[in-house]
C-alpha cells in the first residue's frame, strides 16, 4: 500500500491560492521532504492530507482511506507534529501524556521517552511552566508513542536546544529505519537535505520540482552565479 496519495488537490481562501494542482506518491519506509519558503502552501497540504482542512478539488488517499471523510481511521494509523499546538496549559506533563494514552487506547512506556529527551524532574509541572523546548519534546512523544505507520511531521525542530534536535532526528530515522514513513515539511534546506531520502519542493503552492539527489540539495536550489 502507498501511504500517501495526492492528485490534483486545489485549495483556495477566498482570491488567495494556497495549493493548485498538487500531486505526490509518498512510499513505505521513506523521509519524503515538503521543502519551501513561508507561504508556500506546506502547512495546507498537511491539514489536507491529516483530515483538517478539505480541498476544493482533487483526491488524496492516506494510508488507503479518504483523509476527510474517513478522518478517524486514519488518524488511528498516524503520528502528528504539529508546528504551533501545545498541550494544553493546566495539564501536567504526564497528566497530557495520560490524557493521550487515553484517547488512543495504547499504553505509553513514559520513562523510556522521558529519559530519552531530558524531561526528567518536568513531568509533575503544569505544562504553561514548561520552556517552549520542553512542551515540543511532549509532542514528540504523542506523536510517536504509539508506533503508528505514517507520521506527519511540520517544522519538526521548533524550539528545542541542539543536543535534543539530534536526539530527535535519531527517533526520525530509527522510525523510517522500523518501515515507518514520515512526511516532513520545512522550510530549512540544510535539514531536508540532512533528513530526507526525497525533497518536493512547494512555490506558490505548486509543486515546482522532485529532487532526489538531497546530498547535493543547497546546490540544486540555490546554484551559483
Amino acid at each position: 500500500m502507498t501511504p500517501v496519495k495526492a492528485e490534483g488537490l486545489k485549495k483556495y481562501f477566498g482570491d488567495v491560492k494556497a495549493l493548485e494542482d498538487v500531486n505526490l506518491k509518498v512510499e513505505e519506509g521513506e523521509i519524503v521532504g515538503i521543502l519551501g519558503p513561508n507561504g508556500a502552501g506546506k502547512s495546507t497540504l498537511i491539514d489536507i492530507l491529516t483530515g483538517q482542512t478539505k480541498p476544493d478539488d482533487g483526491e488524496a488517499s492516506v494510508l488507503g482511506k479518504d483523509p476527510v471523510k474517513e478522518s478517524v481511521k486514519v488518524r488511528e494509523g498516524l503520528g502528528i507534529l504539529p508546528e504551533r499546538e501545545d498541550p494544553p496549559s493546566f495539564l501536567t506533563g504526564r497528566e497530557y501524556l495520560q490524557y493521550v494514552s487515553d484517547i488512543r487506547g495504547e499504553e505509553i512506556d513514559e520513562s523510556r521517552w522521558v529519559n530519552r529527551l531530558g524531561l526528567e524532574g518536568k513531568m509533575e509541572k503544569q505544562t504553561r511552566q514548561l520552556s517552549k523546548g520542553e512542551r515540543q519534546k511532549l509532542m514528540i512523544i504523542q506523536a510517536f508513542f504509539h508506533d503508528p505507520d505514517l507520521v506527519f511531521i511540520d517544522e519538526p525542530l521548533v524550539n528545542i536546544d541542539p543536543f535534543v534536535q539530534e536526539e530527535a532526528k535519531k527517533i526520525f530515522r530509527e522510525f523510517r529505519d522500523g518501515g515507518g514513513t514520515v512526511v516532513m515539511c520545512t522550510h530549512v534546506v540544510s535539514l531536508a537535505e540532512e533528513m530526507c531520502d526525497r525533497v518536493l519542493f512547494l512555490k506558490d503552492g505548486e509543486i515546482q520540482e522532485e529532487i532526489k539527489d538531497v546530498e547535493n540539495l543547497k546546490s540544486r536550489l540555490f546554484p551559483s552565479k
